[in-house]
């Protein structure tokens, strides 16, 4: 029997929309027409309003286009919440997006599916990719689209895509100095400095430094963290803006690339949480790259046109031990020595995103079009090499002939005995890949307002991709053509209805194409069935969306069981089906106070698998994939004090590992408060604040669960001048 929602949430949910329904206003004036009230210009209005919320993104359509006509549900993050929550990366806000949680570094489950689907200013290339979490310094919002969105993004995972939206120069100057302290020696400093050239308005500029370091709670790690960020804006013409950035991230992580902790099968930790398979000298190095130009003008009241290209480009360079399994060398019955592998990796990466927009709007037949055409190409090249020395221990306990790394003991570790130094690196072989990766399509959308309450989105996109081994000299090649179909209807004043039926598609990895192993295969294939409401009611203190979806998901890839000359056979075999509720809140319960709250129930469950299962699912379940989520963000202003004080929660329902351990569920709780004197804020956060200990995601058996961070106190000052 499928699981449901919990009713009494159900309950309370069907109430509360029933009650603010009740309370609005079906045929009030429009702005403009008689009878409006115009607020005085002093008057107090709701910290909603002023604080967390945002009326408008591109994500959903690639046009500016308000958040309650775009057919899809979607969420926008804003630097002023980011600010309050002290987040310093991303997965300090996946509380704040519904259906969103960690599953392991920058990667996340989306309405129940595993995915690393980023974008940047609306184009792909993710200077973080590999191991490295999303720095937010750069970052001005963060918008969060959905479900498939092939036919504005081309091919992806099907939970969704989080574009990071970078801070641009801009009209009005201003300068800010930052730092920051906290304990396990945090510490952190920045300068932002933007605003027009002196004596030339049409000329604007901002320049962003950050650095920051700490001695994270688990053993023998390290970090230190660095960006600088250039960016010139210039008016040319009446109408057009050329913006031009580069960036550039350094990230030095110690005692890294960190898995998780053992867990027995009941998910409770079988040492501290501290616990680091690592020793001290093991690093994580990033040196990352990126380059944007982009040109937009309106040669007319109607037509508008943007060009963007975007290339990154970023080095990560590992040296770690990989935890490969407990053996009880003492005989007891318990296992309390990790085996360990030495692994030395050096990624490469090279990507260049090339975009093109035209925005026409007219009427025709007495109904409003906005029409876009557009087109993008992507080419990444990826190089990885690699080299293991293995462990001098089987995962029966016997000696491993020609093993040099020495495990660890759980309970009592003994850092220091051995290092790279150790295990003659020079004389192991390199294993390479060198792979190019080609995405380009093109796309047709129409917005049609056909009455002043109802409107409709059509999309098409055709798509198309070559993914080369450029070692074996080797390449597939593939096509797709995805669209979108959605309403939106005004059933009264800040009610709208909508309903959207839309498809998306993934490329098979490219390591799995070869004949050999039965490739090619057509992509994954995806589709979604989505309705919702996008409300805004008691005169705009109180915005409340509620989405109900269905996701399928089909042609996963995964072996049949045959083996033909000594390869294990492919077959896009599989159907999976995602579906749930997500609720998100943002009201003004009085004119100080201001809420903000995301909830989330999901079902997703494998349908039909092939026999060995599905990728990433445990029996029907899939691993990390809570059934119930709820985040909390409330703050109170206190304006006698030029104070506020912020309370936060976070509630994670029992998971499963990619092994099948219970990943047990978790709440923990935030507090913050803030002052202004004058030019000075002053803050201080306590995250995790009656230290629980938790997991944040599961993993694989011999790698443990993620822990998440225990009790963390942050302070810091800022100068605007």
């Amino acid at each position: 029997m499928p699981h449901q929602i919990p009713s009494r949430f159900a309950l309370s949910i069907t109430a509360l929309l029933v009650t603010l329904y009740a309370q609005a206003e079906p045929d009030q004036p429009s702005d403009g027409e008689e009878g409006q009230i115009t607020l005085d210009a002093t008057q107090v209005v709701g910290r909603a309003q002023t604080l967390y919320k945002v009326s408008e993104a591109t994500t959903g359509t690639r046009t500016p286009t308000p958040l309650e006509k775009v057919p899809q549900a979607i969420q926008v993050l804003p630097r002023e919440l980011i600010d309050d929550q002290a987040a310093r990366q991303v997965t300090d806000l996946y509380r704040n997006i519904s259906g969103v949680t960690q599953f392991s570094y920058a990667g996340v489950t989306m309405r129940g599916f595993r995915q690393e689907n980023v974008l940047y200013d609306g184009m792909r290339g993710d200077p973080y990719a590999g191991f490295a979490v999303p720095l937010l310094f750069n970052i001005d919002r963060l918008e969060v689209l959905k479900g498939p969105a092939g036919v504005m993004y081309g091919g992806g995972d099907p939970g969704g895509v989080i574009n990071y939206v970078t801070k641009k120069p801009q009209h009005q100057a201003l300068n800010r100095l930052q730092v920051q302290g906290g304990n396990y020696d945090y510490r952190s400093g920045s300068f932002e400095s933007t605003g027009p050239l002196p004596g030339n308005e049409r000329l604007r500029y901002r320049v962003g430094i950050f650095t920051e370091g700490e001695n994270p709670f688990r053993d023998n790690t390290d970090a230190e963290n660095n960006v600088a960020d250039f960016g010139l804006a210039m008016d040319i013409g009446e109408t057009g803006e050329l913006t031009l950035q580069y960036t550039e991230i350094k990230q030095k992580l110690n005692g890294n690339r960190l898995r998780g902790v053992p867990v027995n099968d009941k998910g409770s930790f079988l040492t501290d949480r501290e616990w680091n398979h690592n020793e001290g000298t093991d690093f994580l190095d990033l040196d990352a790259r990126i380059a944007l130009a982009r040109y937009q003008f309106a040669p007319s009241d109607m037509v508008d046109l943007d060009f963007t290209a975007r290339w990154f480009e970023n080095t990560e360079r590992q040296q770690y031990h990989e935890p490969m399994g407990l053996v009880d060398r003492d005989g007891d019955g318990t296992g309390e020595w990790m085996t360990r592998q030495f692994r030395d990796q050096k990624r490469e990466n090279d990507g260049l995103n090339l975009n093109g927009n035209s925005i026409w709007r007219f009427d025709t037949v007495g109904f409003a079009h906005t029409l876009l055409f557009g087109a993008d190409w992507f080419q990444l090249d990826g190089n990885l090499r690699q080299r293991t020395a293995a462990s001098d221990l089987r995962p029966d306990g016997r000696p491993n002939p020609g093993g040099t790394v020495p495990g660890l003991d759980l309970f009592d570790p003994a850092y220091g005995q051995s290092s790279r130094s150790d295990y003659d690196l020079d004389s192991l072989p390199w294993a390479f890949s060198e792979t190019r990766g080609t995405r380009y399509g093109g796309y047709l959308q129409d917005q049609i307002d056909l009455t002043e309450r109802w409107s409709l989105l059509l999309g098409l996109r055709w798509d198309e991709f070559k993914d080369e081994n450029r070692i074996s000299d080797s390449s597939v090649r593939g096509d797709d053509l995805t669209w979108r179909l959605g309403t939106t209807y005004e059933l009264a004043r800040g009610v709208n209805a909508y309903a959207t039926l839309a498809t998306g598609f993934n490329p098979q990895a490219s390591g799995n194409q070869d004949e050999r192993f039965g490739g090619p295969f057509d992509p994954e294939e995806s589709k979604l069935w989505e309705v919702g409401l996008k409300t805004e009611l008691v005169d705009g203190r109180v915005n409340l969306n509620t989405a109900i979806y269905r996701i399928e998901r089909r042609n996963i890839l995964q072996q049949t069981g045959e083996v033909v000359n000594g390869f294990n056979q492919l077959s896009p075999l599989g159907l999976v089906r995602s579906q749930g509720v997500e609720v998100d809140l943002l009201a003004d319960l009085t004119e100080r106070w201001v809420l903000n709250l995301s909830y989330a129930y999901n079902d997703a469950e494998v349908r039909d698998a092939g026999p060995n299962g599905i990728t990433n699912s445990v029996g029907k379940r899939f691993a990390n994939a809570p059934r119930n989520q709820l985040g909390l963000w409330t703050r109170y202003d206190l304006p006698q004090w030029n104070s506020a004080v912020s309370f936060g929660s976070e509630y994670v329902d029992e998971r499963v590992s990619l092994d099948g351990q219970t990943v047990k569920p978790y709440t923990i709780f935030d507090a913050s408060w803030q002052t202004t004197i004058q030019n000075w804020k002053f803050q201080a956060n306590v995250k995790n604040l009656f230290d629980r200990k938790y997991a944040a995601s599961g993993f694989i058996e011999r790698n443990g669960h993620f822990p998440g961070e225990p009790r963390r106190f942050y302070v810091q000052a800022t100068y605007d001048f």
